[in-house]
């Protein structure tokens, strides 16, 4: 009875956090990662990474509303399900995957404004001890307030981020040439370029930290587990699509743009697509265009792995110190506020150069709880045996160790 609904400003807001959630920095070098193939992998992929994105999400929403306690995280979630043992383990692995995006987003926007002063401004490099501290706490700040805040607040940056991604999209139509079309891979490059690039759309498009609080936000709203479900799928759905939409609309009129040479000569100079244009076309517009979308994508990406991340610690906290539900949640939240802005202050002063790795490490254990945790779940969970049967699983389940796989390939080779 609930099969047909209609979105509204809530799922609105949410579906906003969740776009803005996936959509970090990398956007600026994933016309270069994942055009490096050629065009025609990526019109594969583009069919692809939609379904994904939305299957594996909504699998994973499921698995977090599925608890016999209302209102329950993942952390929750994992050991009413699998036991006191896998939840300590599983839990210690989500905040580990998740943390160190957060250090690498808490040095990202310290580098991205401190670079946007200097070399745009033309002023002399600010104190990078002020300026990081005045940045993360800003950030920090937000998420200390209300959830109806924090997604207005991502609201505010989500707009201009869409615009200037379409904006950027249509400008380069004009610039757009046939060179990507006349590369033509054989069957084995093909197969080969769409395994190592699966990841890097999947990573693109992940929004997975902020799931767990997206579900129970959606159960708090509509109360009724039917409704629940429907409204929150819907929302998934519409991220999905303006994920795959905007975002890959971006991708295509980049690679379009450019040749395999310029691509290559990108992915070497280790510059953003932006940056890449605007030095190869002379305009010097483009290139300021550039640290406003890295700024916009990294705050609205900051608030939604900043909820797994406190998700996380507060999980361990409770599996760890034996306790069984949080007494004062506001004194929680405040300590764990506390903590997240020393660890990334003092990490954003040192910018270390080894944050890429440690992310990298943490990209096969966030593709097991997206993708094969909830598939597993619906094997073994009573609660969750309603959702056996449908192909979505099996491709979710084949896409997920396709992803995982190429992941750990690229670690190593």
């Amino acid at each position: 009875m609930f099969k047909t609904t209609i979105t509204n400003k809530f799922d609105l807001l949410w579906t906003l956090n969740l776009f803005g959630t996936a959509v970090g920095a990398g956007v600026l070098f994933l016309p270069i990662n994942a055009g490096m193939g050629g065009f025609w992998p990526l019109i594969a992929i583009m069919l692809l990474v939609g379904p994904m994105t939305y299957f594996s999400h909504r699998a994973l929403s499921r698995f977090v509303l599925s608890s016999s306690k209302p209102g329950s995280d993942i952390t929750e979630v994992v050991e009413e399900h699998f036991g006191q043992g896998a939840g300590k383990i599983i839990t210690l692995l989500y905040f580990f995957a998740i943390f160190p995006i957060l250090l690498i987003y808490g040095n990202g926007i310290t580098n991205t404004v401190e670079s946007f002063i200097i070399n745009q401004l033309g002023l002399s490099a600010p104190n990078r001890i002020l300026l990081s501290f005045i940045l993360i706490a800003s950030l920090i700040s937000v998420m200390l307030m209300s959830e109806k805040i924090m997604l207005k607040m991502t609201e505010f940056l989500v707009y201009p981020l869409v615009f200037i991604l379409f904006s950027l999209s249509i400008y380069l139509i004009p610039q757009w040439n046939t060179a990507m079309l006349h590369q033509m891979p054989d069957a084995t490059s093909f197969i080969s370029t769409l395994w190592i690039t699966i990841p890097v759309l999947v990573f693109s498009f992940n929004h997975s930290p902020a799931i767990s609080c997206f579900s129970q936000s959606q159960q708090r709203e509509y109360k009724l587990p039917e409704l629940t479900e429907c409204h929150a799928n819907q929302a998934l759905k519409n991220t999905s699509t303006l994920l795959l939409f905007f975002v890959m609309f971006f991708v295509f009129s980049c690679v379009l743009t450019l040749t395999p040479e310029d691509l290559v000569q990108a992915k070497a100079q280790n510059i953003s697509i932006l940056s890449f244009l605007a030095n190869k076309f002379d305009n010097p517009y483009i290139s300021y265009f550039g640290p406003l979308v890295a700024f916009l994508a990294i705050t609205s990406s900051f608030f939604g792995h900043y909820l797994g991340a406190r998700e996380g610690i507060q999980g361990l906290y409770l599996k760890f110190s034996g306790k069984q539900d949080i007494t004062n949640r506001k004194k929680l939240n405040f300590f764990t506020a506390l903590f997240f802005l020393l660890t990334l202050w003092a990490v954003a002063i040192i910018n270390p150069s080894i944050l890429g790795l440690i992310e990298s490490i943490g990209g096969p254990i966030i593709a097991a709880i997206l993708f094969l945790m909830p598939m597993y779940a619906i094997r073994k969970v009573p609660a969750m045996a309603r959702y056996q049967g449908y192909a979505s699983n099996v491709f979710v389940t084949i896409m997920g160790l396709i992803a995982i796989s190429a992941v750990i390939y690229g670690l190593f080779y």
